[in-house]
């Protein structure tokens, strides 16, 4: 079964915080996803990528800051995360490759 390149446009990057370290402990795992990312498209795209069950997808919209760079206003880019969590047994481990 070919995994869709739509797939890998919906997962950007997983998040490596203290506060994502601390959820994998809930079996939680946080990716940065675009925008427009919708729960079930998320979903779906854990389950093909990375070969695991998914209980539950919960979002996060965070709004980009407000901030200055040598006198001159600028606003950082709005991120979307998406903090899955996985069905019992199931792990992902994403600190291979670090």
């Amino acid at each position: 079964m070919a995994i869709a390149a739509r797939h890998y446009d919906t997962i950007t990057a997983p998040l490596i915080t203290e506060k994502a370290t601390l959820l994998t402990e809930r079996n939680q795992v946080v990716f940065r996803v675009p925008l427009t990312a919708t729960k079930p498209q998320i979903k779906e795209a854990v389950e093909a990528l990375f070969k695991v069950k998914v209980k539950a997808v919960n979002t996060i919209r965070v709004e980009g800051k407000t901030k200055r760079f040598r006198g001159v206003p600028g606003k950082r880019p709005d991120i979307k995360k998406a903090i899955v969590t996985l069905e019992e047994g199931q792990t992902i481990d994403i600190m291979t490759g670090v």
